[in-house]
């Protein structure tokens, strides 16, 4: 029997996870999937019909945006190098785009973290003779078993896993720039990376930046507030005033942005933290309102705003 939505949502507040919504940052609402209570296919086929949106970033370097997290891609004649791959359904269209950019072979998928809706097409960008690189705890959290915001995921067959994992970091020497992968403390997850692109300037943050949205925390796999905040101090000394700045759900972004996104997890942060120090109980830091200023601005996504401050009051360190 599921449990109903109540005892649901309270079981997400007391554990601090809240996945599902946030996965699909306002992609699907939070009620309708509540309501549902779906599966991780079900998800996907929701989130597989959502239009592929292009943007060029700069020559030879492209966003796709829609069924999952952001995708960017970089052009060169030996092969594209893609960040990430949107869910299982969206392959089609994926690959179409794609193949629409020019005639060049796909050589590379980078995963951002382990989150199906960024890894989920791993087997068929291998398919397609693309290696699959990701973070050495990216290979280890797909191969567990997940319980996760009411889903289960399974450990990932041996054709979805990463052909090649790293640890602090690694550069891929494409043609026409040097692709550097950047592991981030545990912030998102335990498996985030970023995904930087000097001579284009154009830095894809995976989950550790939701654009204009609160933003997800998979304390399940290793995430806490600290470590996302943290992730944004890291990442603004990789930008200047003229980098685009890709983050994992969300429209695209600059430093402004980036910067308005840490001083809210910071402000929001700091007045949980506090209530909770001074002992308390979730539900009452819930009543005190303490993400009140920033929810006009950050709530309108999958994650509402007593969830996020769930999250933050679970995470705190």
């Amino acid at each position: 029997m599921q449990p109903s939505t109540a005892s649901r949502r309270d079981f997400l507040r007391t554990a601090g996870v809240f996945g599902t919504a946030a996965f699909l940052s306002g992609a699907l609402p939070g009620e309708w999937l509540f309501a549902q209570a779906p599966t991780p296919d079900a998800i996907r086929a929701r989130m597989g019909g959502i239009a592929i949106q292009t943007t060029k970033l700069a020559d030879g370097v492209t966003l796709f945006a829609g069924p999952g997290g952001n995708v960017v891609v970089l052009q060169s004649p030996a092969g594209k190098i893609v960040v990430d791959g949107f869910v299982k359904p969206a392959w089609p269209a994926l690959k179409a785009a794609l193949d629409a950019l020019d005639g060049s072979p796909i050589k590379s998928l980078i995963d951002t973290h382990w989150h199906f809706d960024h890894a989920d097409n791993n087997a068929n960008f291998r398919a397609a003779g693309a290696s699959v690189i990701a973070h050495e705890n990216t290979g280890k959290r797909l191969r567990e078993p997940h319980d996760m915001a009411g889903l289960h995921f399974d450990p990932v067959p041996t054709a979805e896993l990463p052909t090649q994992t790293f640890g602090p970091g690694l550069t891929l020497n494409a043609t026409v720039e040097q692709v550097r992968l950047t592991y981030v403390a545990p912030a998102h997850t335990d498996t985030d990376i970023f995904v930087h692109f000097p001579k284009a300037n154009v830095l894809h943050m995976g989950d550790v930046f939701f654009n204009g949205l609160y933003p997800f925390i998979d304390a399940s796999t290793g995430g806490h507030i600290n470590g996302m905040i943290d992730g944004v101090s890291a990442a603004l000394t990789l930008t200047n005033a003229t980098t685009k700045v890709v983050p994992g759900h969300g429209p695209l972004g600059d430093v402004k942005a980036l910067r308005a996104f840490g001083e809210m997890m910071t402000g929001v942060r700091d007045k949980v933290r506090a209530l909770k120090a001074s002992g308390k109980s979730l539900a009452d830091v819930q009543a005190a309102k303490p993400s009140a200023e920033f929810d006009g601005a950050w709530g309108k996504g999958g994650m509402a705003p007593d969830d996020f401050v769930a999250l933050v009051y679970n995470t705190v360190k």
